[in-house]
C-alpha cells in the first residue's frame, strides 16, 4: 500500500541508445510495485541536440523538472571531444544536484573475481564543481587550460551529505579521497573541510586517503570501505572502478541529490550498439528507481522492488548477456528479465538481506554566497601568463627591464609548472606558454590595481599576454602555490 495519498509526479526522460528500454523496464516494475507515481515524459540528449538546442535540454523539460522536483532518466548521448557540453552534466548543474550517490554491492548470481568478499560501499561524488565546471580556454594555439574550481561551500555540502547518508544506512565509516598532496589548495580544500565537519559526527569513523592509493586499495581490499566522499573527477573515475568490482556498469545505479531537485540515473552510458535489440541489462536503472522511491518516501515499494530484484538475481532463471555472454545462447532478453522481477514482487531473497534504511536528512545551507570572510587580505603580486617562443634566458631579462621603475619585480618564470628562470640547471622542454611571477618590491606592500595595470601595459607593448592571476594573502597565508623548483 502506498504511503502517498495522491500520485507523486516524476519527470521521466527515456534518454538515448539503450535508455528507452531500460527506462521502460524500470517504469513497468515501479508501476507494478503499487507506488503512487505519475510520469511526465520529457526529452533531453542527442535527439534534442539534433533539433538545434545547444544545451541538449529543452525548455519544456526544464519546466517539468521545476514542477516535479524529481527525475528518473536514461543515459544521454553527448559528442565526445567536440561540440556541445554533456546534457547529463547540464541537468545536474542547472538544478544544483550537488552530490552524486553511487552505491555498489555484491549481488547474488553475479559472479566476479571478488565474489564472497562482501563488497557493500557507496561513493559520494561532488557533482557540480571541479573540472566539470567546464571552463576551458586555449591559452596559445598549442596550450589548453581547464580551470579546477573548488569552493568551501561545495565541499561542505557534499561532505555533510556523505555523513548524513552514512547515518541513514547505518554505515560505520566515511573516507575522504583527494589528491591534496599535489593540489594543495583545490583538493586540499575538500580534505580540510572534511576534517572540520567530521568532528560533528563522532559516531562515524573518518579517515583521509590519497585518491591513487584509494584506487589501489579498492582493487586490493575493497571490503574495508563503507562510504567514500571525493571530488567530481575523482568520483567519476572511482565509481566506475567500484562498479567493476560487482559485475560492471549494468549494476551501477546513482542518485544526484540537491536541496530542491533529485535526479536518478544509471552510471552507464547509452551503448548505442545494443540499442533496440532487447538484450540490455536494466538493473542499474531499476536500482536508480529504488533510490528514487526511497527519496519520495515510498519505502515499502522500494523494499518490494529491491527484494524482487535480488530474488531474480539469486534464482538466476533469467540472466542478461553481460552476465552470461551475449553470444552464449543462454542470455535472456530485457523484457524477460523485467517480467521475472515483476513476478517476484512480494518475495524476499534467501541468501542476501536488503539493507535497512532510515529517511535521509538533507543538510541545509545558508543562501549567502560568501562562506569565508578573512580578517585581513592583501595582494602581494601577480602571475602574468604570456604567449612567447622566446627562451627563458632571454625572456627573463626582457621582463625585468619592462618592470623597472614599477612597484613590482620579476621573481621567476615557470613553464608547465616548473621554474625555468632564474635557471636552476633543470632540463625542461618548454612550450610557448609562460607563467611570469611578479611580486612587490616592498615585502610589506599591498599591490594596487593601478600598479598591476601599469605593469600589464608595459608587458603588452612587447608580448602577447594571455591572462593574469593576482597573488593574494588571506589572514597572512598565501592563496597561491609555488612552481616546482621555486624558492
Amino acid at each position: 500500500m502506498s504511503t502517498s495519498p495522491t500520485p507523486r509526479p516524476v519527470t521521466l526522460i527515456p534518454g538515448d541508445g539503450i535508455g528507452p528500454e531500460c527506462i521502460e523496464s524500470a517504469r513497468r516494475i515501479v508501476d507494478a510495485s503499487g507506488a503512487a507515481i505519475s510520469w511526465e515524459v520529457c526529452h533531453a540528449g542527442e535527439s534534442v541536440f539534433k533539433q538545434g538546442v545547444p544545451s541538449g535540454v529543452p525548455d519544456e523539460t526544464i519546466a517539468s523538472i521545476r514542477r516535479t522536483r524529481c527525475v528518473l532518466k536514461g543515459p544521454l548521448g553527448t559528442p565526445v571531444g567536440y561540440g556541445e557540453k554533456s546534457a547529463n552534466v547540464t541537468l545536474r548543474k542547472l538544478f544544483e544536484t550537488f552530490a552524486n550517490i553511487r552505491p555498489v554491492r555484491e549481488l547474488p548470481g553475479v559472479p566476479t573475481p571478488y565474489s564472497g568478499r562482501g563488497i557493500d560501499l557507496v561513493v559520494v561524488r561532488e557533482n557540480v564543481e571541479d573540472l566539470y565546471a567546464g571552463i576551458e580556454h586555449m591559452q596559445t594555439p598549442g596550450v589548453a587550460q581547464c580551470l579546477k574550481l573548488i569552493s568551501r561551500k561545495g565541499c561542505e555540502k557534499v561532505v555533510r551529505l556523505a555523513f548524513e547518508f552514512a547515518r541513514s544506512e547505518g554505515r560505520r565509516s566515511v573516507a575522504c579521497a583527494t589528491k591534496s598532496n599535489i593540489m594543495k589548495l583545490t583538493e586540499g580544500f575538500l580534505k580540510r573541510t572534511f576534517e572540520e565537519v567530521a568532528k560533528e559526527y563522532p559516531d562515524i569513523q573518518s579517515w583521509h586517503v590519497i585518491v591513487d592509493n584509494c584506487a589501489h586499495q579498492l582493487v586490493k581490499k575493497p571490503e574495508q570501505f563503507d562510504v567514500i566522499v571525493t571530488t567530481n573527477m575523482n568520483g567519476d573515475i572511482l565509481s566506475d572502478l567500484t562498479s567493476a568490482l560487482v559485475g560492471g556498469l549494468g549494476f551501477a545505479p546513482s542518485a544526484n541529490l540537491g536541496s530542491e531537485v533529485a535526479i536518478f540515473e544509471a552510471v552507464h552510458g547509452s551503448a548505442p550498439k545494443y540499442a533496440g535489440k532487447n538484450v540490455i541489462n536494466p538493473t542499474a536503472v531499476i536500482g536508480s528507481a529504488i533510490l528514487m522511491l526511497r527519496h519520495l518516501g515510498e519505502l515499502e515499494a522500494a523494499a518490494k522492488v529491491e527484494n524482487a530484484l535480488l530474488v531474480t538475481l539469486e534464482e538466476g532463471k533469467v540472466k542478461t548477456g553481460d552476465v552470461v555472454g551475449y553470444d552464449s545462447g543462454r542470455a535472456g532478453t530485457t523484457t524477460q528479465f523485467t517480467e521475472a522481477i515483476i513476478a517476484n514482487l512480494g518475495r524476499k531473497p534467501s541468501t542476501v538481506k536488503a539493507r535497512e534504511y532510515r529517511p535521509l536528512k538533507m543538510p541545509t545551507f545558508p543562501a549567502d554566497p560568501v562562506t569565508v570572510r578573512p580578517k585581513a587580505r592583501r595582494v602581494i603580486g601577480a602571475d602574468v601568463f604570456l604567449e612567447s617562443g622566446e627562451a627563458p634566458a632571454a625572456l627573463g631579462p626582457s621582463l625585468e627591464a619592462l618592470a623597472a621603475g614599477t612597484p613590482l619585480k620579476l621573481k621567476m618564470i615557470s613553464n608547465r609548472g616548473t621554474q625555468v628562470y632564474p635557471d636552476r640547471g633543470t632540463m625542461v622542454d618548454c612550450v610557448d606558454h609562460h607563467r611570469c611571477r611578479f611580486v612587490a618590491r616592498d615585502p610589506a606592500g599591498d599591490v594596487t590595481d593601478a600598479a598591476l595595470l601599469e605593469l600589464l601595459s608595459r608587458v603588452a607593448a612587447k608580448y602577447r599576454w594571455v591572462h593574469v592571476e593576482k597573488l593574494q594573502e588571506f589572514d597572512g597565508q598565501p592563496g597561491y602555490t609555488k612552481a616546482q623548483g621555486e624558492d
